[in-house]
């Protein structure tokens, strides 16, 4: 179910947030105290988790991508629309496209999916939900790398 609410943005700290009203949340089923969500804020789409706070409601905040993608600042009331967000499948996690492309581009796909599957869950999940495209590009680069076996990393070992 889709719920819609106004809701002013304001700084907790140096964060940007809003407080996400108690009708709401309280439909809502949380895991380990959060609530994944996805919706819109004016009409940009985003997933986030909505934190939950000691004695108060829970904040949804709003990163750089969210204002930026709905023209929105700090301090105006600004529409938003959430529903509750699935736990994703692991079966259900993509590859992003340009993740293939260089996976199929260096030869190295079927070093990839030589990986334990629980590695590439994690790698796959951790370039899903990078924001920018820079920063996916960069990180790719840098899996090619350890792929190809001329860097390491400590949390992706290649056999």
């Amino acid at each position: 179910m889709t719920y819609s609410f106004k809701a002013r943005i304001y700084k907790a700290g140096i964060n940007p947030c809003v407080k996400v009203p108690v009708r709401i949340t309280k439909t809502m089923t949380a895991i380990k105290g959060y609530i994944p969500v996805k919706g819109k804020i004016e009409d940009h789409p985003f997933e986030q988790t909505l934190c939950p706070v000691k004695n108060d409601l829970y904040r949804l905040y709003v990163n750089g991508p969210m204002l930026k993608g709905a023209n929105v600042k700090v301090g105006q009331p600004v529409h938003f629309s959430i529903e509750q967000a699935g736990k994703q499948k692991d079966s259900d996690i993509p590859m992003p496209a340009p993740l293939k492309k260089k996976l199929k581009e260096y030869k190295l796909l079927a070093t990839f999916e030589a990986l334990a599957p629980y590695r590439q869950k994690e790698i796959l999940r951790y370039l899903n939900n990078i924001k920018t495209e820079a920063t996916l590009l960069k990180n790719i680069k840098r899996l090619i790398k350890v792929l190809q076996g001329k860097a390491t990393s400590p949390l992706l070992r290649v056999k």
